[in-house]
C-alpha cells in the first residue's frame, strides 16, 4: 500500500482526500523575525492559523501540504499540533525554498552534506520533532536562472528522492532545461518532480509548461488567487480569468495527468504582511466553482485535487 509522510506519521495515500499541495502554515525570509512592525507572537500566528485549517477541513480537504523549507520558518512542532487540533493531515517539507534563502553553513555545504541532510529527514526526522519529511522542496533563486548553489541543492534534492522514495517540489519552473538535466544526470523519473508556479504573473510567459509535461514532468498551477482584481494584488498577481483560462487550456491539451493545482497561500506570515484576502481556501471558495462554471466534470476534478496528488506524493521506495 502506497503511503506518505505527515507530521503525525505515514498514512495510506487513500485517506490523503483533497490535498492542496503547494501551501504555507507561515513562510519568511531568514530574519524576519527581527521585524518590529510584521512579527506576531505564537499565539497571535495560532490564532490566525486555525480557522483557516478548520475552514479547509470542512470544506472536504484533507492534506495541506507545507513547503515552507528550511531557514524559512519551518515549524514542525507547531505542525503537528495544528494537524492535531483541526483534522488536517500535514505534510512538512525537507530542503529550501531556492538557493538565495539558505544561510551561509548550507550555502557553503557540498552535495554529499546535503544529501545526507535531506535524507536523514526525509528517512529519520526533522530535528528531535520524530516527523518525517514528505516532500523535498527546491528552488530557482532570484534572476531566473539556477545559481551553482541552487543546482548543488537540485542535484542532492535527486539523489535523496533516489534513496528515499519521495518527491521534489520546485519553486518556479523556469530554467526548467538546467532542472531536468541534473534530474537525468541523477536518473531521477521526472514524474517525481513538480514544477511549480507555472501560472504566476511574472513566469508564465516564459514557462514552458507544456514541454515539461512532454518531457514527464509535472506542472504546477499553484498561485491561484494571487489575482489581480484583489485590494491589494502583489507583483506576482494576474487576471483571475486569464489564469483560470491558462490552466483549462494546459489540461485540454491533453496533460490532465501532469496538472496539479494549489493557492501557495501563507496561514500566518512572518516577518511581512502578506496577501490581504488571499488564503488556502480560495481552492473551496473560488477554483473549484470557477472550474465547475468552465464544464469541468467532478471526475476531472478529482482527479486533480485527489489522485494526481496522491500519486505524486507516495514514497515509490
Amino acid at each position: 500500500m502506497s503511503r506518505v509522510n505527515t507530521v503525525l506519521g505515514a498514512i495510506p495515500a487513500e485517506e490523503l482526500g483533497i490535498v492542496a499541495v503547494h501551501e504555507h502554515i507561515g513562510y519568511g525570509m531568514p530574519g524576519s523575525e527581527l521585524d518590529t512592525t510584521w512579527w506576531k507572537t505564537p499565539e497571535q500566528r495560532y490564532a490566525e492559523t486555525v480557522p483557516k485549517l478548520r475552514k479547509f477541513h470542512e470544506y472536504g480537504g484533507g492534506t495541506f501540504v507545507d513547503v515552507t523549507g528550511i531557514c524559512n520558518g519551518r515549524d514542525v512542532d507547531y505542525y503537528k499540533s495544528l494537524s492535531a487540533k483541526t483534522g488536517v493531515h500535514i505534510v512538512a517539507c525537507t530542503g529550501f525554498v531556492g538557493g538565495d534563502t539558505a544561510l551561509p553553513f548550507f550555502a557553503r555545504a557540498s552535495v554529499e552534506y546535503l544529501t545526507e541532510h535531506f535524507v536523514h529527514e526525509i528517512t529519520v526526522g526533522i530535528g528531535d520533532t520524530g516527523s518525517r519529511a514528505g516532500v523535498i522542496k527546491v528552488g530557482v533563486s532570484r534572476g531566473g536562472r539556477m545559481t551553482e548553489l541552487d543546482k548543488r541543492i537540485y542535484r542532492a534534492a535527486a539523489r535523496a528522492a533516489r534513496r528515499t522514495g519521495v518527491p521534489i517540489l520546485t519553486h518556479l519552473a523556469i530554467d526548467a532545461e538546467n532542472a531536468i538535466a541534473i534530474f537525468h544526470d541523477e536518473e531521477l523519473p521526472l514524474d517525481r518532480v513538480l514544477f511549480g508556479h507555472a501560472d504566476d504573473g511574472v513566469n508564465a510567459e516564459k514557462t514552458r509548461d507544456t514541454w515539461i509535461a512532454e518531457q514527464g514532468g509535472r506542472v504546477g498551477f499553484d498561485t491561484f488567487g494571487y489575482d489581480t482584481e484583489l485590494e491589494d494584488p502583489p507583483f506576482w498577481a494576474r487576471p483571475r480569468t486569464e489564469r483560470l483560462d491558462h490552466f483549462l487550456r494546459f489540461i485540454g491539451q491533453g496533460h490532465l495527468d501532469k496538472a496539479l493545482a494549489s493557492a501557495d497561500a501563507n496561514c500566518s506570515p512572518l516577518g511581512w504582511p502578506g496577501v490581504k484576502g488571499h488564503t488556502v481556501n480560495y481552492i473551496f471558495e473560488d477554483l473549484i466553482p470557477d472550474l465547475r462554471a468552465a464544464g469541468v466534470d467532478e471526475a476531472t476534478i478529482t482527479t486533480l485535487f485527489v489522485d494526481n496528488p496522491a500519486a505524486f506524493l507516495s514514497i515509490q521506495a
